[in-house]
């Protein structure tokens, strides 16, 4: 009697069920798992003192100062990543290889040196923070010299988003709206931003997430004044110290759930970006 079962359809790629199994279960011991204890650890002492260890004046100012810094970061890094992506894909002025290769230098240095050397750099004596200061602005020690370090280090992020946007827009776009009469304010508005508002959005949003919970380049240069230039990744690391490990757990759950809420922020917007594009047109 013939048989009426259907072959099996091999596998496209060779073990990939296995692969795939094997990524899972490494993502979840290494991602997931660490991820759900940070979830856990606060309410393991009842919402009473989640509420206490978020509400205090000390924490409050903390998280403020760590959002607010890394928000107008991500805000400068967009206007500048733009400007210098631009320069290093359509204009390339002399030594532009240079320039590109310092774009990627926050990513190998280390954070500490980082630290240190934007510390000297703005102190009172220091080689930019002394002209600074003699016309009355203090860099170091401030919250501007840690929205200053957080552009550092999200800089790179908004230019490497953009860069292959960038190589894949085709310049004739340009050419072909100037022989039309478009102006270069009128290319910029119509042609060039609309084709780079995914890319700068999703710059954005990595250089927020990675400045809310920049440790590094900004404990040398923030001064570390409680209420004034306190952030949040150091107060954690204060609670730590006092065995308060459910304080130091919830603030780092709600610096968690900013950061994700704004990756997911920009995911929907990308998505939505191109059905906004053809209701304008």
């Amino acid at each position: 009697m013939t048989s009426l079962r259907r072959p099996r359809t091999p596998a496209i790629i060779p073990g990939a069920l296995p692969t795939f199994g094997l990524t899972l279960v490494w993502v979840g011991l290494l991602v997931l798992l660490p991820l759900a204890a940070l979830a856990a650890r606060p309410w393991e002492d009842g919402p009473r003192a989640v509420l206490h260890a978020l509400a205090d004046r000390r924490t409050l100012a903390a998280l403020e100062l760590s959002f607010g810094t890394a928000l107008l970061a991500a805000a400068v890094c967009t206007g500048l990543g733009l400007l210098l992506a631009w320069v290093l894909e359509r204009v390339r002025p002399p030594g532009w290889r240079v320039l590109d290769a310092l774009v990627d230098l926050p990513f190998a240095l280390p954070t500490a040196v980082a630290g240190i050397t934007l510390t000297a750099l703005y102190a009172q004596n220091g080689w930019l923070g002394g002209p600074l200061a003699r016309i009355g602005i203090k860099v170091a020690y401030t919250p501007l010299g840690i929205m200053i370090a957080l552009v550092f280090v999200g800089l790179p992020f908004v230019v490497r988003t953009l860069l292959p946007v960038l190589r894949a827009l085709a310049v004739e776009l340009e050419e072909a709206a100037a022989t039309l009469g478009a102006t270069r304010g009128q290319i910029a508005r119509r042609v060039l931003l609309p084709a780079l508002m995914p890319a700068l959005a999703t710059g954005f949003g990595l250089a927020f997430a990675r400045g809310v919970g920049e440790y590094g380049s900004v404990i040398f240069i923030a001064g570390n004044r409680p209420l004034v230039s306190e952030i949040a990744p150091l107060l954690i690391v204060i609670r730590l110290q006092e065995f308060d490990y459910g304080g130091a757990a919830a603030i780092g759950l709600v610096m968690l759930l900013t950061a994700a809420l704004c990756l997911l922020g920009v995911t929907l917007l990308r998505r939505r970006l191109p059905a906004m594009r053809g209701v304008a047109r």
